[in-house]
């Protein structure tokens, strides 16, 4: 599946209508983002069940600040609109793969009783 970009235009409609949607943010001007660029594309092509999208930070610097992105490449997943994961850095592809089949793997209801559970206000 091709990787789709992402704009203020296109982002919070694509979350909310996809379950699970990778996110690469990234700069133009970043060596790591360069070289990581390679490793997700081809990842993405063996997942077509996950929606791929990169932000490219100099462009859609609102959405790069809403999220507090400090450094790139950063990587955020995000499962039935929840944030399941977000680091800054690039993996290697054997990494990202097992980054990916974990995120797979989660119990979203667990993920969120726990969410309600940490809402509760403490007695």
């Amino acid at each position: 599946m091709a990787v789709v970009e992402l704009s203020k235009d296109n982002f919070e409609q694509t979350i909310k209508d996809k379950d699970f949607v990778v996110v690469d943010f990234w700069a133009p001007w970043c060596g790591p983002c360069r070289s990581f660029a390679p490793v997700y594309d081809k990842v993405s092509e063996d997942h077509d069940e996950i929606l791929f999208a990169k932000v490219n930070t100099e462009d859609e610097q609102d959405i790069a600040a809403h999220f507090q992105i400090r450094s790139i490449p950063t990587l955020m997943i995000f499962r039935e609109q929840i944030i399941i994961f977000a680091q800054p850095g690039a993996l290697p592809e054997g990494s990202f793969r097992q980054l990916l089949d974990k995120a797979k793997g989660l119990d979203m209801v667990e993920v969120r009783r726990q969410i309600k559970a940490q809402e509760q206000p403490t007695a």
